[in-house]
């Protein structure tokens, strides 16, 4: 009768195969067994020692002096294609993770978990292979699969470390681009799941779901002078305008096919540059099965998507845009995963990376599962995974997806689990957002982490020691969705909202805002930015050059997805470029002059981004003035400042009276209805606008001009200077 150890090997069921197969010493005695399911003979090459099959199996062993076999011996088989191999046992090498490791991990404290879980190769007494390792503490077995073991969980099994959870396996002789997943077997039902590595650095494209063991990037970064500028960069009180984009839409090949990530690099930065952008923002590029979701829903968390190249491709991208001094942003979804079977859910065969109550573990709205933020190591594999891109990919900062999901236990549900204190707060998911900007933070000083935050959710942007979450910036989803709201009505009704373009200012500086007109505005019937203007032709694209005039001198750093700065017609469709065709058009032409002119304004006068998250840096001129759809204010550093006015009607102000700030002559360095930008070109640009001591609006002095029609305009004073 055959060992039951034995018996558990051959039906892939031990926990410990180290146990039983490889070198077993007692004394000067020396037992080899080993477990070739392929193999018709086996025999120890070193000393060319044959093997003696067990009958009627796959193992076969060897008993004699120790002295004969070395402590690292190799491996000679014949398969059953009368095929010859030669390797090292994998089976003679003692664990190789350090127990302190696994502790820190186990604790949620090791920010660089990356660099041991997952597939690295790695060389062991000048012996070169793969190590393996994977957290799955339900398992009874858990194996290394691949087309080097034609896929058979029984060939390569793993060891566990105790009751760290982690299992690990080196395998000599395997090297990089070779194919692989984990094949797990459940300790309770016995079920077995075949599973990517959570920790893969790159993927197979989709439809294709296995991990790929990658050689360590030997990219030469030359993007030194950035990085240490940006750990003294004040982004609170610099510019910042980015450009949202998803890689695999903004352009294609002339076959419609994806481009490389250093085809993109090339043609974004010229493209960026010229628009006037300082930061890209890229909607997810972790590996992710289906190109609709576009990138939401995440199955690899640490592999580039393969769709635009290799990680060194994605590297060389980001490189490439800090040596032209732009910075590089990820949007970064910690908030959910989908459910594919070779993905995170039911990972070893129970709710592992998920919550096991659906009333916290899944999104009834989008399908996908929840992160247990309360188990120490799915905690650390989320904070890993967001170091992960700032430290081996040079990211500078991180959008973080669908915060109010994770903030509410009660997020779009009618049945909910409330806290231990009878509250809707996910006080994990609170916990976890604190320690993940205050370890970025400290990590990598100059880093943006900013919140898609949908709610009034006190103090985001606030630091975590008076109480706040610690996010550098939040999006101003409510200052987009009303004025949104505002523009699509006509402009004989918008007396009538006037106070949702007012509304703003109340709480404009409560945190560190972000204006955002993104993906999610133009998509799924929604329109695109163009067609939810009012009016005629003439009339939706003078109505977008308002609009961004509005965004572009209103408090708060700013966001364009791809597409709107050129006021594209149609809605964002993720399977083909954008409409770039409609450049042809002067209208179009125009709103993109428009863009690129408010972006260089914007970062060239310190009045309009100098004090964006404080009070001191805007003063109403007018907020009251519904009847005509008029706003005036001013936007300020100590010793600038500049005066804006916005008609949001159709019909021309003139001599349109204001109170200003100080006596003199004014000129204006900004009108929306230029010519320039497709307008009807009414304004003041040949009109010396000199003030009257007529006291207006609170102010001591005013001046009169002319208002053109659904635009705005700034004014400064003629004698000031920037520096």
């Amino acid at each position: 009768m055959l060992n039951p150890e034995l018996e558990k090997i051959m039906q892939a069921r031990h926990h410990n195969p180290f146990a039983v197969l490889g070198r077993q010493v007692a004394g000067n005695d020396c037992e080899v067994t080993v477990y070739l399911p392929y193999a018709q003979s086996v025999t120890l090459a070193d000393n060319d020692l044959p093997m003696q099959r067990i009958p009627q199996t796959d193992f076969f062993e060897w008993y004699g002096d120790k002295d004969q076999v070395p402590a690292h011996y190799r491996l000679r088989w014949l398969d059953c294609d009368q095929q010859e191999h030669r390797g090292y046992d994998p089976y003679c090498f003692p664990p190789l993770l350090k127990a302190f490791d696994l502790h820190l991990f186990n604790q949620g404290k090791h920010w660089h978990i990356y660099n041991h879980l997952g597939a690295h190769i790695r060389e062991i007494n000048d012996i070169k292979g793969v190590l393996f390792a994977v957290w799955a503490p339900n398992a009874e077995r858990v194996s290394v699969v691949g087309d080097f073991n034609r896929w058979d969980g029984r060939c390569h099994p793993m060891r566990v470390h105790g009751g760290s959870g982690v299992w690990e396996l080196f395998i000599p002789s395997l090297a990089a681009e070779q194919l692989y997943k984990f094949e797990i077997r459940n300790r309770n039902s016995g079920e077995i799941f075949v599973k990517s590595d959570p920790y893969a650095r790159f993927a197979e494209k989709r439809p294709n779901t296995s991990s790929i063991v990658t050689e360590p990037s030997a990219y030469v970064w030359q993007d030194e002078p950035w990085l240490a500028q940006r750990t003294q960069h004040d982004c609170l009180h610099q510019p910042m305008s980015v450009y949202e984009v998803h890689l695999g839409s903004w352009q294609r090949d002339e076959q419609g096919q994806f481009l490389n990530y250093r085809e993109l690099a090339h043609r974004l930065v010229a493209y960026v540059q010229t628009m006037g952008f300082s930061y890209i923002e890229l909607l997810p590029i972790s590996e992710h099965p289906l190109d609709e979701s576009w990138g939401y829903q995440t199955t690899g968390y640490f592999s580039p998507t393969s769709r635009f190249g290799t990680p060194d491709d994605l590297r060389y991208f980001v490189d490439y845009c800090h040596q032209y001094n732009i910075g590089v942003l990820l949007d970064w979804v910690p908030a959910h995963f989908p459910k594919d079977q070779h993905g995170l859910a039911r990972f070893d065969g129970s709710a592992l990376y998920e919550h096991v109550d659906p009333r916290k573990g899944e999104h009834l709205d989008w399908s996908t599962l929840i992160y247990n933020y309360e188990r120490h190591e799915v905690k650390n594999f989320l904070l890993a995974n967001a170091l992960y891109w700032l430290d081996l990919f040079h990211f500078d900062g991180l959008r973080v997806d669908a915060v109010a999901s994770m903030l509410y236990l009660d997020y779009s549900r009618e049945e909910w689990i409330p806290n231990k204190y009878g509250g809707r707060e996910n006080l994990e998911a609170i916990a976890f957002f604190r320690e993940l900007n205050e370890v970025a933070h400290k990590q990598y000083p100059g880093t943006v982490i900013m919140a898609e935050e949908s709610t009034s959710w006190p103090q985001v942007t606030r630091p975590t020691w008076l109480g706040g979450l610690g996010f550098s910036m939040k999006w101003n989803m409510g200052w987009m969705n009303d004025t949104l709201s505002y523009m699509q009505h006509d402009p004989i009704y918008r007396k009538y909202h006037h106070e949702s373009l007012s509304f703003s200012m109340l709480y404009a500086f409560t945190e560190n805002f972000i204006l955002p007109f993104s993906h999610d505005e133009v998509v799924h019937g929604k329109g695109s930015m163009l067609n939810k203007m009012p009016g005629d032709e003439w009339q939706k694209f003078a109505n977008l050059r308002l609009l961004y005039s509005y965004m572009f001198t209103h408090p708060g750093k700013k966001l364009l997805f791809m597409g709107t700065e050129f006021a594209q017609g149609s809605e964002w469709d993720c399977s083909r470029s954008l409409d770039w065709y409609v450049l042809n058009y002067p209208a179009h032409q125009g709103v993109k002059r428009l863009v690129a002119d408010l972006n260089h304004l914007y970062h060239q006068t310190p009045a309009l981004y100098h004090h964006e998250f404080e009070w001191q840096g805007f003063d109403w001129i007018d907020c009251h003035d519904a009847e005509q759809s008029v706003l005036s204010y001013v936007r300020k550093t100590d010793d600038n400042f500049v005066v804006v006015l916005l008609n949001f009607t159709p019909a021309p102000r003139h001599d349109y009276r204001i109170g200003v700030p100080q006596a003199g002559e004014y000129v204006e360095i900004f009108n929306s209805d230029s010519g320039y930008y497709g307008g009807s070109n009414l304004g003041n640009g040949g009109t010396a606008l000199i003030s009257e001591a007529q006291p207006w609006m609170n102010k001591d002095h005013s001046l009169t001009i002319s208002l053109p029609p659904l635009a705005g305009i700034v004014l400064q004073l003629k004698t000031m200077t920037y520096v």
